[in-house]
């Protein structure tokens, strides 16, 4: 089983952005990881545009994986959002990548696009180590 095989299998647990929103994990490495959520008539407000917190969801769960690969378990303690554009094609994407690792706490910048390149939302996140314990233990991170 790659790596990529099983932080899907263990972020199925993750069941708000998996099974009711439908946030698929495309992608990881250190400190990284892409995220991809095909839109679909239930994630549209009232005016038809993507949801907000359809949006925000799809750019939190990409931070909740690259935060904890390889790293002691985090949290999300603080985030802003800003939404730039609305989505213009059928799948949005979001890549969250680390700017600061530090031992107690990190940063994280997620960016969120759609399939036709559209900025569409950009996402600071700031994360709490909040044990010693791993997700995904970092023996298992062979990302050279």
């Amino acid at each position: 089983m790659s790596l990529l095989e099983k932080i899907k299998a263990i972020y199925q647990q993750d069941r708000f952005a998996t099974k009711v929103t439908g946030v698929e994990l495309v992608a990881v490495g250190k400190n990284y990881a892409k995220t991809k959520l095909v839109i679909t008539p239930e994630h549209r407000n009232v005016v038809g545009q993507v949801m907000g917190g359809a949006i925000f969801t799809v750019a939190d769960f990409a931070f909740a994986v690259a935060s904890n690969i390889g790293a002691p378990e985090t949290i999300s303690v603080d985030s802003h959002i800003v939404f730039l554009n609305g989505a213009k094609g059928d799948t949005l994407y979001a890549e969250a990548e680390c700017v600061k690792a530090g031992r107690r706490s990190c940063t994280f910048l997620i960016h969120v696009t759609d399939n036709l390149n559209t900025k569409v939302a950009q996402m600071t996140m700031i994360g709490m180590r909040v044990s010693d314990h791993y997700i995904i233990d970092p023996a298992e991170c062979d990302f050279d």
